[in-house]
């Protein structure tokens, strides 16, 4: 997927233009991009779409289903051959309805926007989808799916409930970042884990224990604050199962596929032990739920 960051850099052809945020690339974003996507060959299908998330540049605190990285990702594997990433300014959010389709959509030649029923922008949101017409351009109206939005999965995973999540999302909920070196205790237990440093704008789900996968394997994935050693800062490590090697410095985007229980002290690191073998054998029998 071609991926740009200015207008100018995409050739001025016929364009079926996806717009919106599309943090997460959950199923109702999806069917905004199948609309798009269906118009192919008489329009290019395109995605028009923001970063930072408008919510944070408007001061707003929204903890993210995806970085900037993973959406271009779930985009590519979409389908969608051209994306613009448009930086989200303060200024941006003020721009007339007018100027926001002269500068940025009208120079790649949008000729139909596609978007969710709810879609509104430029100042004081008070762009539509009929403001989109009235400048000239067609506009296919997607309509929302009950239930499913980036805040009701914001909220599911703030529960840990993953397994609903990945219903909403039409895949595994996630957990993506980069593997940095920890306090080696998996290891000196049996169970070396791979500790991921996560990007702090990231929504992380609730603290527990997860059966997953990452890097090919399945894995058991702990997210919390390590209560039996005493531990106050928030960790996500992760044990990949039948794993041999090194990641370290290593970008992983973990699946997490059930909650399968708290975190918790226990009496004796014995206890501590036999408790992560079982969650081992939980993981090894887990289903991927979609």
């Amino acid at each position: 997927m071609k991926v740009v960051r200015t207008p100018g850099e995409l050739e001025a052809r016929p364009r079926a233009v996806a717009l919106g945020t599309f943090d997460g690339v959950h199923i109702g974003h999806r069917r905004v991009l199948d609309a798009a996507l269906s118009t192919a060959p008489e329009l290019a299908p395109t995605v028009v779409t923001f970063w930072p998330h408008p919510r944070v540049v408007l001061g707003n605190d929204v903890g993210l289903l995806t970085t900037l990285e993973r959406r271009l990702e779930l985009l590519d594997e979409a389908g969608v051959g051209e994306t613009l990433v448009v930086e989200f300014t303060l200024q941006l959010a003020q721009m007339a309805p007018e100027a926001f389709v002269a500068e940025l959509l009208r120079p790649i030649g949008t000729e139909l926007v596609v978007a969710g029923t709810d879609f509104r922008f430029g100042r004081a949101r008070r762009g539509d989808l009929d403001t989109f017409e009235e400048l000239g351009l067609a506009v296919r109206r997607v309509e929302l799916v009950s239930g499913i939005s980036s805040s009701a999965i914001r909220g599911l995973l703030a529960d840990g409930d993953v397994e609903s999540v990945s219903r909403l999302l039409g895949r595994p909920a996630e957990v993506e970042g980069t593997v940095v070196a920890g306090d080696a205790r998996g290891g000196t237990l049996g169970y070396p884990t791979a500790n991921l440093r996560v990007d702090p704008s990231l929504l992380v789900p609730a603290y527990g224990i997860y059966a997953g996968w990452a890097a090919g394997h399945r894995a058991a994935v702990s997210i919390g604050t390590n209560p039996h050693y005493g531990g106050r800062e928030r960790r996500v490590e992760a044990f990949l199962l039948d794993f041999e090697g090194d990641l370290y410095g290593e970008r992983l985007i973990v699946e997490l596929w059930r909650r399968l229980r708290d975190e918790q002290a226990f009496a004796s690191e014995e206890e501590l032990v036999a408790q992560i073998t079982h969650d081992v054998e939980e993981t090894r029998s887990a289903q991927r739920p979609i």
